[in-house]
């Protein structure tokens, strides 16, 4: 990873959250451990339901959760690598990476239907009267990914234009919005040509009343891709990780507020349930970076 990168994504948008009134005996850093969220939506949206929802990990393993919106996907895989985070909820190509440079070890993801693990969706879009009507006329225009570190706002979609004919990198004027909402919202307001649009973006965007169906055209879609994972740093005392693990795969988000029920259910959560999840779960992920030829360390 490049240190330039790290650096100026090391800073952290912040909340401290209460999530138990006594540690449990084997929680690490005096009572403290730390959650990590990915930046898949506005840091405004995300708190105050992350919020809630480390209150209540805090609550079933009896220690104070901090949670952190990343500012960036690195800058979320850089604080599990230096032993700032205990566990956090990463993007598939980001735990991929998390994995292999910070020992991040995958425990749980969100549930779909009958209790298996939720799947989501990458595309690439256009809007009526941009001029494209097919996925090769894309080519040379300008396009907006999410972030380089981003399964479906970069991965997949570079995955699509490759299988048709487009260089990812060369071929498009690329952009990265920073996040799914930022690329939504370049879309939307005909900045970008072109861009990526997941399945959970859109499904947010419809729970915020900001999603016209008829304002977009499809070019691509990708196959389902295994939800995010929520995964622990490898390194943890055995007996508090394999409590942790236990935790954050049965999580009921029934228990949660109404209205943050809504926002989960709207990102592809329909059950509110988590359940376990392993670390082969996203050998995919790694074909699909194989292909590529993406270099992780770069990224």
């Amino acid at each position: 990873m490049k240190v330039s990168k790290v650096l100026a994504a090391a800073a952290f948008a912040a909340s401290l959250i209460s999530g138990a009134a006594h540690a449990a005996s084997d929680c690490p850093n005096d009572g403290v451990i730390r959650f990590g969220v990915e930046p898949y939506e506005s840091a405004q949206r995300m708190l105050p339901v992350y919020g809630d929802i480390a209150k209540l990990i805090g609550s079933k393993l009896g220690c104070t959760v901090q949670i952190y919106v990343a500012t960036g996907y690195n800058a979320e895989i850089e604080a599990m690598r230096s032993g700032r985070l205990e566990f956090a909820e990463f993007g598939p190509l980001g735990y991929v990476l998390a994995h292999q440079v910070a020992h991040a070890e995958a425990v749980a993801t969100f549930a779909g239907a009958q209790g298996k693990p939720a799947t989501y969706y990458a595309s690439i879009v256009t809007w009526p009267g941009s001029g494209i009507k097919t996925l090769a006329d894309v080519n040379g225009r300008s396009f907006a990914y999410a972030d380089p570190a981003s399964t479906s706002g970069h991965l997949f979609p570079a995955f699509g234009l490759r299988k048709n004919g487009i260089d990812p990198d060369k071929g498009v004027k690329a952009i990265y919005a920073g996040s799914h909402t930022a690329s939504f919202e370049a879309l939307r307001n005909h900045k970008v040509d072109s861009g990526e649009l997941n399945s959970e973006e859109i499904a947010s965007a419809k729970l915020h009343g900001e999603y016209d169906p008829s304002a977009y055209v499809t070019l691509w879609q990708s196959e389902p891709i295994p939800l995010d994972p929520l995964a622990v740093r490898g390194d943890l005392p055995a007996d508090f990780k394999a409590r942790l693990a236990g935790v954050l795969s049965s999580l009921d988000l029934h228990e949660l507020p109404e209205a943050d029920q809504k926002f989960m259910a709207s990102n592809q959560n329909p059950e509110l349930k988590t359940v376990p999840q392993s670390d082969a779960a996203y050998n995919q992920i790694r074909d699909l970076v194989s292909t590529l030829h993406i270099d992780l360390s770069k990224l």
